[in-house]
C-alpha cells in the first residue's frame, strides 16, 4: 500500500522508494491513543496503513473541536509543528486501533538534502495540504451540514460508520442530534 501511494506521484524510481522505505518504522498505536499532542514538537510523518485518525483542538471555551479526519493510505503529520519546529497547536488521536509507518523528521531532512526528488515530492505534499485546506475552508462557508456530511459519506463510506457521534458532529459543525436527522435523511 505504501509503495503504491509513493508511486502515485510518479516522482521517485522503484529504487528509490525501495531505498527509502527501509527508513520508515512500523508502529501500534492504540484506540484513543495520540499520534501528537498540542504543545508538543511534531518530529516524524506516518502514513497510515490501517485506522482513522482525529485532529481536534480544544477552544477557549472548552470546546473538543475536530477539524479533520486521516484514513488509511494517507500522510498525517502536525504539519505546522513540522515544518516549523514550533510546539503544534492540535492533537491526533486515533479513533480505532491503527498501524502507521512512521519517518523521523531528521529522515526526511537528509532525503530533502540529498535528493531534488523528495523537494518536489514534499512541494507536491504542501500544495495537497493547501487545497484540502481551501476546500474545507469553502465547505464551511457554503455547504449546509448535510451537503458536508454527503461529501464525507461519498470519500470514505467504508470509514464514516465507524467515526462516534460526537466527532462527526463536532466536524460538521453540529449537534449530534441534527446529525442523527442527517444520517436518517440519507439513509431513507
Amino acid at each position: 500500500m505504501i509503495e503504491d501511494y509513493f508511486r502515485s506521484f510518479a516522482v521517485f524510481s522503484e529504487n528509490e522508494i525501495r531505498d527509502f522505505l527501509q527508513l520508515f518504522e512500523t508502529r501500534k498505536v492504540y484506540k484513543n491513543d495520540f499520534f501528537v499532542r498540542e504543545g508538543d514538537l511534531c518530529r516524524e510523518i506516518a502514513f497510515i496503513v490501517s485506522g482513522i485518525f482525529r485532529s481536534y483542538y480544544i477552544s477557549d471555551e472548552g470546546r473538543d473541536m475536530t477539524y479533520c479526519f486521516r484514513f488509511p493510505a494517507q500522510l498525517m503529520a502536525g504539519y505546522s509543528s513540522f515544518i516549523s519546529d514550533c510546539p503544534g497547536r492540535e492533537n491526533m488521536q486515533a479513533i480505532t486501533d491503527a498501524e502507521l509507518m512512521v519517518l523521523k523528521k531528521d529522515a526526511v531532512d537528509h532525503l530533502v538534502k540529498d535528493d531534488l526528488n523528495w523537494t518536489k515530492f514534499l512541494k507536491m505534499i504542501a500544495e495537497q495540504e493547501y487545497l484540502e485546506l481551501e476546500k474545507r475552508f469553502f465547505q464551511l462557508q457554503r455547504d449546509s451540514a448535510a451537503q458536508r456530511y454527503g461529501t464525507l459519506l461519498g470519500d470514505q463510506p467504508d470509514y464514516v460508520q465507524k467515526i462516534p457521534l460526537q466527532y462527526l458532529a463536532s466536524y460538521l459543525g453540529i449537534t449530534q442530534r441534527h446529525l442523527s436527522r442527517i444520517r436518517k435523511e440519507v439513509t431513507l
